[in-house]
């Protein structure tokens, strides 16, 4: 191997390769630990530490990077400290994670890392996020991001170089070209000879490094990290190296020849670079003894640290508490100045005057930017607000709601449009896996407001008509916002964007241009989890939202003899059940109106609790109403026998004469 050492000196050299020997040696101690049976799983960084200390050495200390499960090298050279990287490890309290995860699944503001999920491909995206956040700042830095050559096969690979290209954001994306996906060869998950190749297709610099050879790879990525923060631009990197061991531990190396295993064997960073030295007189043996002997010395006093510290405790409060990141929503009451308003205005109000008062806002969608949306609700905007903050992007869902996870963890807040709701489904795994997860398991939060244009009733067929909230009431660490007034509607927009909190803001498209009301002309906020009683009476409970309340309205107004509470949830998470449950034990009967499918939607939960709750109270069965098993159908007809509005009346009935 090829050492050229250019202008770096002695010191740095040296550097290096302490920064290389730690994590082999920690990685070694903690194979034996695993076949002891002291840790539970190993994912093994062997043979790749010159690409971790490579890079992250290149980068200022105020900089981000975001590793993987094989960088452990980012991790010791950002000095986290560890005792506490043990911990994590081993699940221990005083770990990253408070035993909510495990691995490398974690981050730390302090030291600018910012660990992957499982699923791999939105960390691309949050480091576009990151680095969004540092140009709208007028930030000189770059935003390091890893990935393997297997995860370049996902969407969210091509998605997330598109974005920062169009964008010009200074990501430095690092491909670990270890040679093998779990065991399925380089063969077989792509067909080109060099992944950096891709790059030209983005319209963006590929470059090819010796992912093995220490010098080349931190020479490289300092010059490249320089130019970056010069002229902002993404660069993508193949680090050509080799996994020496499985890829968990469990896994083993049955399926790679020994030949290849030989001959990367003998291009070992660490062993080659170390004999480099030696032949330069950098270091001696004698040194390199007294090195790892302290090493050691420093890992083991580490684990017992690690290993005597507390097992987490379990703690109901705290669990259900780390779920959302706690917040005291200013409450800022309504003027008495009205204006009588559409839906659809109300939602472009409040999200104007959003932007007014926090005036770092970003808003990101398809089409939001001149043409002001497919629903016109940002027209305007960027006269106002500029098109640095009012941002167009490209038909990505996936990749852009992983950049406004980004921005969150720089603390700058975002909202998200859906063009339609329906089309979150692309967009469905940064949510429920990262957005809704971050704040439990290290603390970080999703400070996102994402709108859902959804509903049918406007003839707009299966993929353009769904009202799939259950999605997320599902997901634990999301709230779910669904108003069904324009005052309703502007205010808890207010609120959804000042909670820290990943937030789900349906928005039904029948009502936009439907319903009008009067709707305080300046900024106001409404609480989340409280709902409204629009009606009340004494003979049944009629607990509903969005469209469902006009529905509900319009039968009730044609039958004043029947004598209902009539609640708009307004919020699906938190819930209002504490309404519900006064309303149900006055009235003793209750119907729930939900525009979704029936089976697994919304009104199934509720009848539950009640049922739980108020089980003595119920002087009938609770009533479910909603659409029919079926996707939305496009016909009108069709249409309006799928959705429940003309059995609701029925069901309602029924349900009185029970």
């Amino acid at each position: 191997m090829r050492y050229h050492i250019g202008n770096l000196d002695h010191k740095t050299l040296i550097e290096l390769y302490e920064g290389m020997l730690k994590p082999r040696m920690i990685e070694e101690k903690m194979l034996i630990l695993l076949r002891q049976g002291r840790i539970s799983k190993w994912f093994s960084g062997i043979g790749q530490e010159a690409i971790a200390v490579g890079v992250t050495k290149a980068l200022k200390s105020s900089e981000y990077i975001l590793p993987m499960h094989r960088n452990l090298g980012v991790f010791t050279t950002r000095n986290v400290p560890l005792d506490r990287l043990f911990a994590q490890w081993q699940g221990k309290a005083n770990g990253f994670t408070n035993g909510r995860d495990r691995s490398f699944h974690f981050g730390s503001q302090e030291h600018k890392i910012v660990g992957m999920i499982s699923h791999l491909g939105p960390q691309l995206g949050v480091a576009n996020g990151i680095a969004l956040a540092d140009a709208l700042g007028r930030k000189k830095r770059v935003t390091a991001v890893f990935t393997g050559e297997g995860a370049t096969s996902e969407g969210d690979f091509h998605e997330a170089l598109n974005v920062a290209s169009v964008w010009n954001l200074p990501v430095l994306f690092c491909i670990e070209n270890n040679g093998y996906g779990l065991s399925t060869p380089s063969k077989e998950q792509y067909n080109c000879e060099d992944l950096a190749d891709r790059a030209k297709g983005y319209g963006m610099e590929g470059r090819v490094i010796n992912g093995n050879n220490i010098l080349e790879v931190h020479t490289k990525i300092k010059e490249l990290c320089a130019a970056l923060r010069k002229r902002p631009r993404p660069v993508l990197v193949e680090f050509k190296t080799f996994r020496m061991r499985g890829h968990e531990e469990a896994s083993g190396t049955k399926y790679v020849p020994e030949k290849l295993l030989k001959q990367w064997s003998a291009k070992d960073p660490i062993a080659n670079y170390e004999a480099f030295l030696l032949k330069k007189g950098v270091i001696d043996q004698e040194w390199i003894d007294k090195l790892k002997t302290e090493i050691t010395t420093e890992i083991n006093a580490n684990l017992e640290i690690a290993f005597s510290a507390a097992d987490p405790e379990f703690n109901l409060s705290a669990e259900l508490d780390d779920v959302f990141q706690n917040h005291n929503n200013e409450h800022i009451n309504p003027n008495e100045n009205t204006k009588n308003i559409r839906f659809v205005d109300a939602i472009s109000e409040g999200l104007q005057q959003s932007m007014q008062r926090h005036d770092d806002l970003i808003i990101m969608g398809q089409d939001i930017a001149e043409y002001g949306g497919v629903f016109k609700i940002t027209e305007g905007f960027t006269k106002e607000f500029g098109r640095s903050r009012v941002r167009n992007t490209p038909i990505c869902e996936s990749i852009i709601i992983s950049t406004a996870m980004g921005l969150s963890i720089k603390g700058v807040k975002s909202v998200v449009e859906m063009q339609f709701g329906d089309f979150v489904s692309s967009g469905f795994n940064p949510i429920v896996n990262y957005l809704a997860k971050i704040h439990y398991r290290w603390g970080q939060n999703a400070d996102v407001v994402i709108r859902m244009p959804c509903g049918g009733g406007v003839g707009a067929g299966p993929f353009h008509s769904q009202t799939n909230e259950a999605w997320f009431t599902k997901t634990p660490g999301l709230k779910v916002v669904y108003p069904a007034f324009p005052e309703d509607a502007k205010g808890l927009l207010a609120t959804s964007i000042n909670d820290p909190n990943p937030v789900l803001f349906f928005e039904h498209k029948g009502l936009y241009r439907s319903i009008y009301g009067e709707v305080p002309t300046d900024y106001y906020t409404l609480p989340l989890g409280k709902a409204n009683l629009l009606k009340e009476g004494n003979t049944v409970s009629i607990v509903t939202y969005g469209a469902g309340v006009h529905w509900a309205l319009e039968v009730l107004k044609n039958h004043p003899e029947i004598q209902a509470d009539l609640i708009d949830l307004r919020t699906l998470m938190p819930l209002d059940v504490t309404t519900v449950y006064t309303s149900v034990r006055k009235t003793g009967k209750l119907l729930i109106l939900q525009e979704d499918t029936l089976f697994g939607g919304v009104a199934s939960d509720i009848a539950a609790l009640v049922m739980e709750n108020c089980f003595e109270h119920l002087d009938a069965p609770v009533k479910r109403v909603g659409s029919l098993e079926t996707p939305v159908p496009f016909a009108k007809n069709l249409e309006m026998h799928f959705l429940p509005k003309q059995r609701f009346k029925k069901e309602l009935l029924e349900l009185l004469a029970y």
